[in-house]
């Protein structure tokens, strides 16, 4: 079986010069010239930027023997979804109505936030990564690229938003990437591609202003194989420049870095020390007031390993009898929708897809009051969650409902264009996502762990997929959640079925 090198053992191996950053990019762009086709990750490949500063990165990597201040990822191959702007590449949103008047996508004149965190840890951008229209579904289809498909299982779905960059890792393209969740975002493709999915704290990184970032749901976090890979990506978040502005949490990480904590995690130490811990599990959704939701087989063998892993670790698993405000559905749905109102489209509304272009139609309806009527809705079930979260040290919940959704099932029967299969699009996707958008609106950290790579009975499945589960923590608990992913120890990564 090919290893795909973790990202903690591409950094080492680049630091002891065991191998080059044009050697590593140089097999990255190869990989994907080769799978390209197949996953439908990347969108915009930057071929000879990405090489040029490889290049520059093996400079500096041979000057810096023994220098501790080396940027934690020079000579790293990464990329950014296709939301994010870096200077000198397109940025569409995924949608047709960033084209300009000559059919192409402009490119950017300056990286954003996430762009320049990345470029200041010594990355190497080899592009852009697909995903769904203006980062709206938890499925990276639109009506501009090919979709996002998952390496275990080709006609399936890879996740949204961040379904490129998840696809990307899966494949072993990259070694780690990082994501955007704003109701899933990171989670639901590390889910559907057996990697580890971390939602930090609101506030923990940065993640934009609140006119971008309606309600303060969206936050970047890591997508990896492994909790030390994870965490080492939250070393980078948490040392953007300037990011003293934001209000930052006020429960401390009790270690110099997450990296740390993960090590010493491995060894025995653990942040919560010798005590076990108090996990409440639950299948219970928000959602549930609103549609039928119910867990498959496959989710429910994935919650019963991760329950398994948790009791033998020493850690008390029990019912946590959660009780959700059936006002969540109508509310969430509010604020969901409000961005795509916001929009300046100049009459190109027709270039939508129709999911996007109905929460548009919905949102320009909508009054003032209304929406601040759902944030009053909101920020009461937020207090009264955290108060019944608060019982337990976290709560476990499956990380999806089913296994990985085939490319186009969710407006399955309607023309991706068609406003019409609109109510379907959202209903199926809260059906296989019941458990993540409600960690965004309270604002508490949760990560997804694999526990299980297994053949759905319908024999629609080429081999394994995995399925796993959500850890959700206490307030700027991401230190404990990625230890505790750390010593879960998730099962080995199969084969996928296309790079096999």
């Amino acid at each position: 079986m090919e290893h795909f090198p973790t990202l903690t053992e591409t950094v080492a191996a680049l630091r002891r010069g065991e191998t080059t950053s044009e050697a590593l990019t140089s097999a990255a762009l190869d990989r994907i010239d080769a799978l390209n086709e197949h996953i439908g990750a990347f969108v915009h490949v930057a071929h000879e930027a990405a090489l040029a500063s490889a290049r520059d990165a093996d400079r500096r990597l041979r000057g810096s023997t023994g220098d501790s201040t080396v940027p934690a990822l020079l000579g790293v191959p990464q990329s950014l979804k296709d939301g994010h702007d870096v200077a000198g590449m397109p940025t569409s949103w995924g949608s047709l109505t960033a084209r300009g008047e000559d059919g192409s996508i402009p490119r950017s004149e300056r990286s954003d936030e996430l762009a320049a965190t990345l470029q200041n840890s010594g990355a190497v951008m080899l592009g852009k990564t697909q995903v769904p229209e203006f980062l709206l579904n938890c499925y990276s289809e639109n009506r501009l690229y090919p979709p996002a498909r998952n390496p275990f299982a080709l006609h399936c779905s890879a996740g949204g938003s961040s379904g490129g960059q998840a696809a990307a890792v899966a494949a072993g393209i990259l070694p780690a990437a990082i994501g955007s969740d704003g109701g899933g975002s990171v989670r639901i493709p590390a889910a559907a591609g057996g990697l580890i999915g971390l939602k930090p704290n609101r506030g923990r990184v940065p993640s934009s202003d609140a006119l971008s970032n309606v309600g303060q749901l969206g936050v970047n976090g890591p997508i990896a194989r492994t909790a030390a890979d994870a965490a080492l990506l939250m070393d980078v978040l948490c040392g953007t420049p300037g990011h003293e502005r934001i209000d930052r949490p006020v429960v401390a990480v009790p270690e110099p870095s997450f990296s740390r904590v993960v090590e010493r995690a491995l060894q025995g130490d653990a942040p919560w020390g010798h005590r076990p811990l108090r996990i409440g599990v639950s299948t219970a959704s928000p959602f549930d007031a609103a549609y039928e939701i119910t867990v498959s087989p496959e989710a429910r063998a994935a919650l019963d390993e991760g329950i398994r892993g948790l009791e033998a670790l020493g850690h008390t698993v029990e019912d946590a009898d959660l009780h959700y405000d059936p006002a969540y559905p109508e509310a969430f749905s509010r604020l969901w929708t409000t961005a795509m109102g916001q929009l300046p489209l100049d009459g190109a509304e027709h270039l939508l897809t129709g999911l996007a272009r109905s929460f548009r139609e919905r949102a320009l309806s909508r009054s003032a009051v209304e929406l601040a009527d759902a944030f009053a809705v909101l920020r009461g079930i937020e207090a009264d969650l955290i108060g019944q979260y608060s019982r337990f040290d976290m709560i476990l919940t499956p990380a999806l409902a089913m296994p990985p959704r085939p490319v186009g099932w969710y407006h399955e029967g309607f023309d991706i264009a068609d406003p019409a299969g609109a109510d379907q699009d959202y209903m199926r996707q809260c059906q296989y996502t019941p458990w993540t958008s409600v960690v965004n609106v309270i604002g508490l950290p949760a990560i997804t762990v694999p526990t299980t790579w297994r053949t759905p009975g319908s024999g629609d499945y080429p081999g394994p997929v995995p399925m796993g589960v959500q850890l959700v923590g206490r307030a700027s608990s991401e230190a404990q959640l990625l230890a505790l992913a750390a010593q879960l120890d998730p099962p080995t990564t199969p084969h996928a079925y296309l790079v096999a």
